[in-house]
Parts: structure tokens; C-alpha cells; sequence
């Protein structure tokens, strides 16, 4: 490019990525939506019986829909991906089809499960193939068991050897496993050639893979050797070979590791990208911080919605999806309200007797509660990062008693001065201490077990584990405080 040439290019416009700018987009869509219903209802009333009113109503339509475009082309597919996301379905499948052909891929690889399977429906054939023929192995991994099957077997005889197989294997391991979010793409070396011959094949290269921070060593059987991280290959001499400067200290994985490990390995030891070894040794993929980043956030978002006894659903699915997920935790909370209710009616006569009772023991039932579920999240998250073994469990236990302990002991000070103070009987305000501790031991040990239990039997640790400690909480809360007031207070 001559000096006149490059002076006379326009300078590139930085766009400044921030998650408040979804937002802003997300509203300036639905506002133009909304106008545009408003706008074609009234042409569509004024115009009733108009032969021309068709013709005024599908400029106003096309008008719209251009406005629409040439909002939605401007985005990031990341954010495009956050609009469809939160719009209801006949909204999201008009914003879909004004979204360009070239961000197809990148969109379907951005959104939500739920909200993908929605989006291929609306797409015939020939835009699914044009979207997917052009994606990796493991993106196409992704998103195969969304796509009906002649797509995959059509993308499939574009693809090469190579990458026919990549994509097989990548779609033979588990969902939750390394094997399932590896990338192909690397950069690799041998380890007797100079780093002048590396920097060279590097320049050869049209670009690096994404989140390229060191080069693999490989022998000719593609057995890892060592690594080379870009900052050692840029410092040293041009002349140096690779074997001299490589790191022999490293960590790998396997492809049959869990996600949710790599997260941790990646987050303990701040890496960005990590090496994948088959059993017998050969370099066969790597994990970047990319996808340790999507697995976080998935986790995160999985326990948020297990700890309620919910599974992720489309915000704006029909109502008897939402049932079919809402109505069995529900109904299971149902009858465990129904159990502490039936505890206190067992106590009928003593809270006619004494019946500030009823006022307190609410109290008792929610600080329990609300205890347990200190312990309960702490218990969760350190299951999510492997910190608790068989060795530590009992010391685990025992410190989160006596923690709740001393903790239930100030507590239940304040609680039986505000009993003495509504009461003015001393002898509640003890019952109203001793009953606090206990179930704030009670919600401790709840909140240490059910995790342990359900992780124990392979199953989600977080999954309604809010639901059954208020049951034991509210049951056994009852039952100790009212059982206590029946023995020492009448």
C-alpha cells in the first residue's frame, strides 16, 4: 500500500464493549417494535376497506423491518445473542430473520440452549448448512445434537479427514467432560528446529489461534514434549532451538476430565490455555480460558436454578412448560409446609395457652433457615471445587457445628431479650433461647448433609436443597420450641 493510499483510509472507530450497551440495544429493539405494532394497527383501521391499504401497510412493515436491520447488523453477535434471548418467541423469530447470514454461526453458538432450538426451526436447510459448513470441529460439536441430522451429514462432506474425524470424536465424549468444550486448534513444533524457523512459520500463519499464549512441542508420533510460551519464544535468541528453552513442567489434561475440574485447574494455577492428552500421550486438543469462562458461567447459572428446584427454561415458553418444571418442587414444598403445619397442630393446647407462642416460633423456624443455608452454600461451593474429601468431612462437620454453635449462642441472647421484652416471662425467653440453638444446629447439619448425601449418589448437590432444609428447619423448629414451652412452661 503506497503512503497516499494508507493517508487517505479512514481511521477504524473503537467500539467499546460493555454489557450496558446490550441493554440500550435491547431496548431501542423492542421500542421499535412496539411502534411498529402501534403503526400498523392504525394504518390497518384508517385504511379499513381502502384498496390501498395493503400496499401503506407493508411500506410501513418494510420500513420498520430496514430500521430493525440496520440496527442489529451494528452489534456484536454476543449481544445480538442477548436480545433474542430476551424477547418473547414470535419477536425473537422477527428479529432472526433481519440478522445477516454471516453472524448465523456466530449467534447460534452465543445463545442458550433453549433459545437455539428455537432459532433452527424457523431456519430451512440451506441456511442451516450455509451457517454451520463454515464452523470448527468442536463448534460443530456444540451445536449437532440441536441440528437434524441430514444437516450434520450434509456439513460432514464438506468437511476434510481430519476434520471429519475431529468432529466424531469431539461428539463421543460426555457433555460435561474436556473432551466435550476442547479446541483443534493449535499451533505445534518440534522440538530439535531453532526458533528463527518457528517465528517463521509463525509469520506464514494468517493468524494465531484464539488465545494462542504458548506453542506445543510435539515428536513425530504427536507426543507432547514440552511447552513454549510466545513470551520466551519473543526474549530469546533467534538461534536458540526449541528443546533449550521449552518448559518440561506442565500441566495437561485428559479428555475425560471434568469441565468443571479444568475450571478449577484453570482458575488455581491463572492459566489461558492447557493442553489435552490422550491415554497414550499424544497432544489431541486444548481448552482455553474461553471456555473455562462459559463453563463457570453455566455452573453458576445451573446451581442458582437447582437450589430452587428449577431447570433452565425459556423465560417466555408456554405456560405448560413452565408448569412442567415449576410444579414438582412446588408441590413437594406444598407438602412439606403441610408437615410443619400438622407439627404445630399437634401443639393446639399449649400455644391456647401461651399464645405469644405462636408469635415466636416463627423466629425459631426462619433463623434455623436461614443458618442452614449459610452452611449449605458453603458446603456447595466447596464440593464444586473439590476441596472436601473423605479425610476432611468429619472435621468439616464438627467445625460447622461449633461455629453455629457460637454463633447461635449470641444470637439467641438477642432472641430471648426480645422474648422477655413481648412476654415479660422469663421462662419463655430461656425456652426461646434453647429452642434457637437447637435448630440452628439442626439447620447445620442439614445444611452439611443433604449436599454430601446427593453428591455422594452422583446427583446435583444444589438440587432443591433450599426446599428440603426449610422443611427440616420449619418441621423440627416447631417441634423443638413448642415441645420444650409444653414441657417447662405448662
Amino acid at each position: 500500500m503506497t503512503q497516499s493510499a494508507a493517508a487517505q483510509k479512514p481511521p477504524a472507530t473503537p467500539r467499546r464493549l460493555d454489557p450496558e450497551d446490550a441493554q440500550t440495544a435491547l431496548a431501542e429493539v423492542q421500542e421499535r417494535l412496539r411502534r411498529q405494532h402501534l403503526v400498523e394497527e392504525l394504518v390497518h383501521r384508517q385504511e379499513e376497506g381502502d384498496a390501498k391499504a395493503p400496499l401503506v401497510e407493508d411500506l410501513v412493515h418494510r420500513q420498520h423491518e430496514a430500521e430493525l436491520k440496520t440496527l442489529v447488523d451494528g452489534l456484536h453477535p454476543a449481544d445480538i445473542a442477548f436480545i433474542l434471548e430476551s424477547l418473547p418467541k414470535d419477536e425473537r423469530q422477527a428479529i432472526w430473520k433481519l440478522v445477516s447470514p454471516e453472524h448465523d454461526a456466530d449467534v447460534l453458538l452465543e445463545v442458550e440452549d433453549w433459545v437455539r432450538e428455537s432459532l433452527i426451526e424457523a431456519m430451512d436447510r440451506q441456511d442451516l448448512v450455509a451457517a454451520t459448513e463454515s464452523m470448527d470441529a468442536d463448534e460443530l460439536a456444540d451445536l449437532a445434537p440441536d441440528l437434524p441430522p441430514d444437516v450434520v451429514a450434509e456439513v460432514q462432506k464438506g468437511l476434510t479427514e481430519e476434520e471429519r474425524a475431529q468432529l466424531l470424536e469431539a461428539m463421543g465424549y460426555p457433555e460435561d467432560s474436556v473432551g466435550a468444550i476442547m479446541d483443534f486448534e493449535m499451533v505445534r513444533v518440534r522440538e530439535d528446529v531453532t526458533l528463527e524457523v518457528v517465528l517463521r512459520y509463525l509469520r506464514r500463519l494468517h493468524e494465531l489461534p484464539d488465545h494462542t499464549d504458548q506453542i506445543f512441542v510435539v515428536d513425530r508420533q504427536d507426543k507432547l514434549q514440552g511447552i513454549l510460551p510466545l513470551s520466551r519464544l519473543l526474549v530469546s535468541e533467534p538461534e536458540t532451538e526449541v528443546r533449550a528453552v521449552m518448559n518440561s513442567d506442565f500441566l495437561t489434561l485428559n479428555p475425560l476430565d471434568s469441565d468443571a475440574d479444568a475450571a478449577g485447574a484453570f482458575e488455581r494455577y491463572d492459566l489461558v490455555s492447557a493442553p489435552v492428552m490422550d491415554d497414550q500421550g499424544r497432544l489431541i486438543g486444548r481448552v482455553t480460558i474461553a471456555d473455562v469462562v462459559d463453563v463457570m458461567r453455566e455452573d453458576s447459572q445451573e446451581q442458582a436454578l437447582s437450589r430452587a428446584g428449577l431447570q433452565e427454561e425459556d423465560i417466555f415458553a408456554p405456560v405448560t412448560t413452565a408448569l412442567r418444571n415449576r410444579a414438582p418442587w412446588l408441590l413437594f414444598n406444598l407438602c412439606t409446609a403441610a408437615t410443619a403445619s400438622f407439627v404445630a397442630s399437634q401443639f393446639e393446647g399449649t400455644v391456647s395457652q401461651i399464645v405469644i407462642l405462636a408469635f415466636l416460633m416463627s423466629i425459631v423456624a426462619g433463623i434455623g433457615g436461614n443458618s442452614g443455608n449459610q452452611t449449605m452454600t458453603l458446603i456447595i461451593r466447596a464440593l464444586a471445587m473439590g476441596r472436601i474429601t473423605g479425610r476432611n468431612l468429619w472435621q468439616l462437620v464438627k467445625r460447622e457445628l461449633f461455629v453455629t454453635l457460637l454463633v447461635g449462642l449470641c444470637g439467641s441472647v438477642v432472641a430471648a431479650l426480645f422474648a422477655w421484652v413481648i412476654s415479660h416471662s422469663v421462662s419463655i425467653a430461656l425456652v426461646m433461647m434453647a429452642a434457637m440453638i437447637c435448630n440452628m444446629l439442626v439447620g447445620a447439619s442439614v445444611g452439611v448433609l443433604v449436599p454430601m448425601v446427593r453428591a455422594r449418589f452422583g446427583k446435583d448437590p444444589a438440587m432443591g436443597s433450599s426446599v428440603l432444609l426449610t422443611f427440616a428447619t420449619d418441621s423440627l423448629g416447631f417441634f423443638i420450641f413448642l415441645g420444650l414451652a409444653t414441657i417447662f412452661l405448662l
